[in-house]
């Protein structure tokens, strides 16, 4: 295989040395002879930096960093980019958790309220990051596509920038399937899940483990622990992921059909995610003095001592799951992935132009969907509710159009009443200022 050149965009983003681990780590299987990290604040990423070349030094000397805050640099004739940009930051995350909860509703960064808001300022720059892309990379380059929220922005991708070399991902069912892995004593890579959904809304159907199906001996452990086992998951460890893993189980033994993906909490027990977050100090807040700080104390200390551990990054489903993607593309034989992608009938009962999340093949001839067909009722109708409030925002954004965007406020299942998302939507404008499109 030919030496690639990976672009990520979002260099200065906490999870970029886990992630240049995790490339580094297959340079036997894909090899890469150049590594560019691309990002609009070059002080952050100038500082992240200076661990991501100690990860460099320690595991492939030979393989050239670059750090960049101009396009053309980032993206000249590069093969891959990995997209994961975080438009305004941890600030304007805190904002997205904590107007909603100031208002009685859902505060989370990608989910309800927060979710749409952070959506409106992640699908314009993201366009901008396809079109600087298909300008200069390699003409038969893959964006493989991290930023949150996924559903939204692929939504909109699709929409505006429909003949882009894109493909959307998230981490999250990876990481469950690694505690599944470790509930049911195997490997993770031994499992093969089936699954439906959009991002961050969807379910496990069955869950095979070297061709058998353990689903019934999963759901029973489900049932009375959650996702919860004695061997701790590495990457989502804070007390609040604990809790998340745990109420798998309250959302199956009231719908025991499928094994949820953990976001769903936020639609089926929403009264009970407000009454327990504490509005002063939400997800951001943890992130912030736990991943967040970590790193920059690493960096601190290394500019201070000149020394780095490099056995403090780990790599987590994040860096593993991208990577594995992107060596797929480039083997014949690939891989089985869940992905973002439009329907177009792979789920019988949704739109054909719902990005629904499902089982694919990928190889260098690109991704194949494996067809879902039809779900039941329950399943379905919540979907196209979330869907609905989706294509509502995507439309809103494109069209700058204040109803719409109210629509969708109005259509999500964390929200109770027009009323309630009209005052959420109104604070959320004057926070968003600079970062939103000008809604009439």
């Amino acid at each position: 295989m030919e030496p690639k050149i990976i672009t990520i965009a979002g260099g200065g983003s906490t999870y970029t040395p886990g992630v240049v681990k995790a490339i580094l780590s297959k340079k036997d299987t894909f090899p890469v002879k150049e590594i560019r990290a691309y990002d609009i604040d070059a002080e952050r990423q100038d500082d992240v930096a200076i661990i991501v070349r100690e990860v460099v030094k320690a595991n492939c000397p030979e393989c050239v960093f670059t750090t960049t805050t101009d396009p053309e640099v980032a993206f000249r004739d590069t093969d891959f980019v990995f997209a994961q940009i975080r438009v305004g930051k941890y600030a304007m995350r805190e904002q997205d958790e904590k107007i909603p909860l100031r208002h009685g509703a859902v505060g989370q960064e990608t989910c309800g309220c927060g979710g749409l808001a952070y959506g409106m300022r992640t699908i314009f720059p993201m366009v901008e990051i396809l079109d600087m892309v298909e300008k200069y990379a390699n003409p038969n380059h893959w964006i493989l596509n991290y930023s949150n929220p996924a559903a939204i922005v692929a939504l909109a991708l699709k929409k505006l920038r429909p003949n882009a070399r894109i493909i959307n991902i998230c981490d999250m069912p990876v990481a469950i399937m690694n505690g599944m892995a470790d509930i049911l004593h195997c490997d993770p890579h031994d499992i093969v899940p089936d699954y439906f959904g959009l991002n961050h809304f969807g379910w496990f159907t069955d869950i095979w483990v070297n061709g058998e199906s353990r689903f019934d001996e999963l759901k029973k452990h489900v049932l009375e622990h959650g996702y919860l086992c004695d061997v701790p998951d590495e990457q989502h460890w804070e007390p609040s992921w604990v809790h998340t893993y745990g109420n798998a189980k309250t959302i199956m033994q009231r719908f025991g059909d499928y094994l949820p993906n953990t976001y769903l909490q936020y639609y089926l027990l929403s009264q009970d995610i407000v009454d327990e977050s504490n509005p002063d100090h939400t997800r951001a807040n943890e992130v912030m003095e736990g991943r967040e700080k970590t790193l920059f104390d690493a960096i601190a200390r290394y500019k201070e001592t000149g020394s780095y551990d490099d056995g403090m990054f780990v790599v987590g489903a994040h860096g593993t799951f991208i990577v594995d993607l992107a060596e797929s593309l480039c083997r014949e034989n690939g891989g089985r992935y869940l992905l973002i992608v439009k329907n177009e009938g792979a789920v019988a009962d949704l739109p054909d132009d719902a990005m629904v999340e499902i089982p694919c093949y990928v190889s260098p001839r690109g991704v194949e969907k494996v067809s879902v067909g039809h779900i039941p009722t329950f399943y379905k109708g919540m979907i196209e509710q979330q869907y609905a409030s989706e294509k509502c925002l995507v439309e809103g954004a494109i069209e700058g159009s204040y109803q719409k965007v109210l629509m969708a406020f109005s259509l999500n299942k964390t929200v109770k009443s027009s009323t309630q998302a009209q005052a959420i939507l109104d604070e959320m404008i004057d926070a968003n200022k600079g970062y939103w499109p000008e809604l009439v």
